[in-house]
C-alpha cells in the first residue's frame, strides 16, 4: 500500500493524486546514452579481442555510470507521492531519506504554482504549501501543477461550507 493509503483517518476518502512528472528522467537518459551505451560497445569490443581485455572493466564501469541514474530516479518517481483528501494535503518524497508533510484542510494558507516556459509546455511544475505560520513546503516537477491547486481549493471551499 501507498503511505497515504496507509495514513488515511477514519472518515478520510483520497480526492486527488498527483506524481513526479516524467521530464524528471530526461538528464538520467542523457548521462545513460552517453555513459551505459558506449560503455556497453566498449565492453564487448574487450570481450571478443583478447589484447583488449583491460578494456572490459572500464566498460563495466561506464556502464554502472550510466545506469544508476536512471535507476535513483525511478525509485525517486515510484516512492513520491501527492496526495489530496476530503481533510488533508498528504506529501511524501524519498525512500531512505523521506520527507513528509501533511497539512489539514483548515490550516492551508496557500498553494503556489510555479511553472516555467517548459513547465507550462509539458504539463510540469513546482507546487509550493503554505500552512498557518507562514510554514512553505516546495514540491518540484509535480506532474499537473494547476490541477492539483484546484482540487485543493476546491476541497478547501467544501470544508468551509
Amino acid at each position: 500500500m501507498s503511505y497515504i493509503d496507509d495514513n488515511l483517518m477514519p472518515e478520510e476518502n483520497v480526492i486527488y493524486r498527483a506524481n513526479l512528472h516524467w521530464i524528471i528522467f530526461v538528464l538520467p537518459i542523457i548521462v545513460f546514452i552517453l555513459f551505459f551505451l558506449p560503455g556497453a560497445a566498449n565492453l564487448a569490443v574487450a570481450i571478443t579481442n583478447p589484447e583488449l581485455q583491460g578494456m572490459a572493466l572500464f566498460g563495466g564501469i561506464m556502464m554502472l555510470i550510466g545506469i544508476l541514474p536512471l535507476v535513483f530516479t525511478y525509485i525517486t518517481r515510484v516512492t513520491s507521492e501527492f496526495g489530496l483528501t476530503n481533510k488533508r494535503i498528504l506529501v511524501k518524497v524519498g525512500f531512505i531519506r523521506r520527507k513528509s508533510i501533511e497539512v489539514l484542510l483548515t490550516k492551508v494558507e496557500g498553494i503556489q504554482v510555479e511553472q516555467g516556459i517548459i513547465g507550462r509546455m509539458l504539463g510540469f511544475g513546482s507546487i509550493v504549501i503554505t500552512g498557518t505560520g507562514g510554514a512553505k513546503s516546495p514540491f518540484r516537477k509535480i506532474s499537473a501543477p494547476l490541477e492539483f491547486r484546484k482540487s485543493v481549493q476546491e476541497q478547501i471551499a467544501r470544508v468551509q461550507e
